[in-house]
């Protein structure tokens, strides 16, 4: 897929199609052998087990790997975070969803297997529950199975040709020209089909959300579709699995020809595949792989923010402040990169955020203006807010960071003049501290419901990230000013730790997403 540069999207929709596809057509191909075998077929009892081993699959297959992924969970609560362990387990997993629903409830063990692959890679990605390490470990192991799996058969396909086709062309009851046709014929049966259902439900979807700007209907992504769905290992294993004797103890008919005419349409697929496709994509040029590796500092860059996007996630009533000190670090490093970053895109990006950022300034300083003209907020403590937004507004117009940091510092300042000021008079200082501190929340609030507005503004949609960021800014600040620090320093020291680990392990994601891409 790399080497000739399918589109992504359809090698997710041709790898989704296979997951259900392959297992409910192994469940069918079962109910086929039995009647062969037996010499009895009823279509509505066929259809009634089929439908209980379908669906009583999914539903083992669904809860089995729940329980299996809260039992990993549960063990890493505790402490077991041993990345093999994990691993192993995570390879049994399979196997042992496999054997319970296949032995014990005679429901498809292959369907189940694939629920519960996919209910585990939808954790996965929602909870990120995995550490880096194991994800490392478990990722190789099963790029080495799968790999050992696909070879095997292979091999398999290799030994099995000279047999099948040896038997078909010695076979007198086999015409070998109308044998090599049936391969041919159903080749071209399984490729119209797939475009034919691509393409229609490709339109289909069209018609249906053309004004939200669905896909249009692509003859180019039809032929993609169909020469990728190319038949192999499935097919293989169904195949061999043939049995060479009836329930009476006859041969199985046309045993030979059946082997052919599968391993016949392997290789034609493999064959039209391996033509095709390059031909069809040649006209999609993959970008030069020094183009495609980030510089260091955008490696960086991006590794700092989905480490920030990650804190957030893990952020609650009780760490919110420590999660806020180490959003704070990571932003720092960001913005270091930022300065050291010359290119036109991030001298816009900053030219911009420093736009929003002095809006917020704006409407911090029209409510505090506000709340002075209608004698909410003492004189003293107007001047010295007063005093604090221009150093602000300066230091956004000097490009400084205008970080929580450099905030709190100048908060704290104001504060110890109130001390100096009220220092004769301890219950109004406290009054006027706790009245500075909702002012400002105030203030702050004023500033997020301006840039919340600003959202809205048409000119300003291809820029809502960036006022989200300042959003985001202002909100951290608040939950800083509304909470005090826990007396118990050590307490917040390990929730600091455990963000800390969390945050690393988010790194070393992105570090192997990066290096996987």
């Amino acid at each position: 897929a790399k080497r000739v540069n399918i589109p992504p999207k359809v090698l997710t929709l041709v790898r989704g199609e296979s997951l259900i596809n392959d297992a409910s057509g192994l469940v069918a191909f079962n109910y086929a052998i039995a009647a062969v075998v037996t010499g009895y077929f009823s279509l509505r009892d066929a259809a009634l087990n089929f439908t209980y081993m379908f669906i009583v699959g999914a539903v083992l297959g669904l809860t089995l790997g729940l329980v299996i992924d809260w039992i990993g969970f549960i063990l890493r609560k505790k402490g077991i975070r041993d990345a093999t362990f994990h691993s192993l387990l995570q390879i049994l997993t399979p196997f042992i969803i496999y054997i319970v629903t296949e032995e014990l409830f005679h429901a498809s063990g292959v369907i189940a297997v694939v629920v519960a692959g996919i209910a585990h890679a939808a954790i996965t990605e929602h909870t990120s529950t995995m550490l880096a390490k194991e994800k490392v470990i478990s990722e190789n192991v099963w790029s080495v199975l799968l790999f050992v799996l696909n070879g095997v058969v292979f091999i398999l396909l290799g030994l099995n040709i000279p047999l099948s086709m040896g038997a078909a062309v010695a076979s007198e009851d086999i015409n070998n020209w109308l044998a090599i046709a049936g391969v041919l014929v159903i080749w071209l049966g399984i490729f119209g089909i797939r475009y034919v259902y691509s393409y229609s439900s490709t339109a289909v979807q069209y018609l249906i959300a053309k004004r939200q700007g669905a896909e249009v209907p692509s003859i180019k992504s039809s032929l993609l579709i169909s020469l990728t769905g190319v038949r192999g290992a499935v097919t293989m294993v169904a195949v061999l699995s043939v049995p060479t004797l009836l329930a009476s103890g006859e041969e199985f008919p046309q045993r030979s020809l059946i082997l052919f005419i599968a391993t016949g349409v392997i290789l034609v697929t493999l064959v039209a595949a391996t033509l095709f496709l390059p031909l069809l994509c040649k006209t999609d040029k993959a970008p030069d792989s020094t183009a495609r590796q980030l510089d260091f500092n955008a490696a960086m860059m991006r590794i700092f923010l989905a480490t920030i996007k990650r804190i957030r996630q893990e952020i609650t009533p009780e760490n919110e402040l420590v999660a806020d000190e180490l959003i704070g670090e990571y932003k720092r490093m960001v913005k270091r990169i930022q300065n050291e970053d010359n290119s036109p895109e991030t001298q816009v990006y900053l030219k911009k955020l420093n736009e929003m950022k002095y809006k917020g300034l704006r409407a911090e300083a029209d409510y505090l203006r506000d709340a002075r003209e209608n004698n909410r907020i003492d004189p003293v403590v107007y001047e010295k807010f007063e005093a604090t937004l221009d150093r602000r507004e300066e230091a956004l117009s000097n490009d400084v960071r205008f970080s929580v940091r450099y905030f709190l510092a100048k908060t704290l300042r104001l504060w110890h003049q109130f001390r100096r000021h009220f220092k004769q008079e301890p219950e109004k200082l406290k009054a006027t501290i706790n009245t500075v501190k909702e002012l400002q929340i105030n203030a702050f609030e004023a500033a997020i419901a301006s840039l919340e507005q600003e959202q809205l503004q048409p000119q300003n949609q291809a820029d809502v990230e960036i006022i989200a960021a300042v959003i985001l800014g202002y909100q951290g600040m608040i939950r800083r000013l509304a909470r005090q620090r826990s007396e118990n320093r050590e307490a917040d020291e390990v929730l600091k730790e455990e963000l800390r680990i969390k945050a690393m392990d988010s790194e070393r994601q992105e570090i192997q997403r990066m290096y996987e891409s």
